[in-house]
């Protein structure tokens, strides 16, 4: 299952799966783009394993894995915890 993170001020959207069963935790990152569908990229934290990477620039893969990098210990918590909407209700 996938939970919503962030979505960010030009509509990238920022989502991330419960702990999987190795400890890995993915965030996926998508922005739609009237040419080419979606834009996309894949992070496996902890260890920021970054792939599947399509249609981002340089420019936006830098922010997106600033962002990542600063949220990553809220986003283990969440994913932990069934999500960020699980863990505001608490």
């Amino acid at each position: 299952m996938m939970y919503p993170f962030m979505t960010l001020d030009d509509t990238t959207e920022i989502v991330h799966s419960e702990t999987l069963p190795d400890g890995r935790v993915k965030v996926y990152i998508e922005k739609p783009d009237e040419k080419d569908g979606f834009h996309h990229a894949v992070c496996y934290l902890p260890k920021y394993e970054w792939q599947d990477i399509y249609g981002f620039s340089q420019e936006d893969m830098q922010r997106y894995k600033d962002i990542v990098e600063s949220t990553a210990h809220l986003i283990i918590r969440f994913a932990e915890e069934g999500g960020v909407e699980y863990a505001a209700s608490i």
